[in-house]
């Protein structure tokens, strides 16, 4: 089955109005669905977000079991294992549509720019997070508004051009086969923003 990337975008961010204003929709999982999604992997949209308990995709885009191919990691942070999860959901699965979604208060975030502020970094593992967010924190921290949403959203634009700097990403973006966007959620509403737009076409 072929889809059009925009038409994706627009069931995820519908669901999401139904999780954040009506309620869900998506029922509890049947053993009859389960049974039915375990023949065949055809997830519809790779989210790449926060390993934070409060963002959980399935339930803020409002999706069925085996709907998206989800990778979470604190500050949605890549390494090569995340990267080739992305890789395997672009090249394997040829899902079309990449959500990279951050989301407010994020913790790794403050962190980082806990971090940057103090000139303090963390000596436990944590270090790889923190500093893999830096870039974020150092281009916004003379911005107006809230210092913490503001790096939210340029990491989640930095975390993109760094995902496309895969030749199976850029491939796929060149060849008009994976469309690529970036979101913020608001833990608060549980609304979802995009805030970083990629241009749309339609797949034949």
């Amino acid at each position: 089955m072929k889809f059009h990337k925009d038409d994706i975008l627009k069931r995820l961010l519908e669901g999401n109005q139904r999780f954040a204003f009506r309620g869900t929709t998506s029922p509890n999982v049947t053993a009859a669905h389960r049974d039915e999604v375990a023949k065949e992997l055809k997830p519809f949209a790779i989210i790449l977000g926060c390993s934070d308990p409060r963002v959980p995709p399935e339930h803020i885009f409002d999706c069925w079991l085996g709907d998206l191919f989800v990778i979470r990691v604190a500050g949605q942070v890549i390494d090569k294992a995340v990267l080739s999860s992305v890789e395997f959901g672009v090249e394997s699965l040829h899902i079309p549509l990449l959500v990279v979604l951050g989301h407010s208060n994020c913790g790794a975030v403050e962190a980082a720019i806990e971090a940057f502020d103090t000139n303090i970094i963390p000596e436990s593992g944590f270090n790889t997070l923190v500093e893999a967010i830096y870039p974020a924190v150092e281009k916004t921290k003379d911005l107006s508004g809230k210092w913490l949403d503001n790096a939210v959203r340029a990491n989640v634009e930095l975390i993109i051009n760094r995902l496309k700097q895969s030749s199976a990403v850029a491939d796929a973006i060149s060849k008009m086969a994976l469309k690529v966007v970036g979101a913020y959620y608001d833990l608060a509403t549980g609304i979802v923003e995009i805030v970083v737009p990629h241009s749309a076409s339609t797949m034949e």
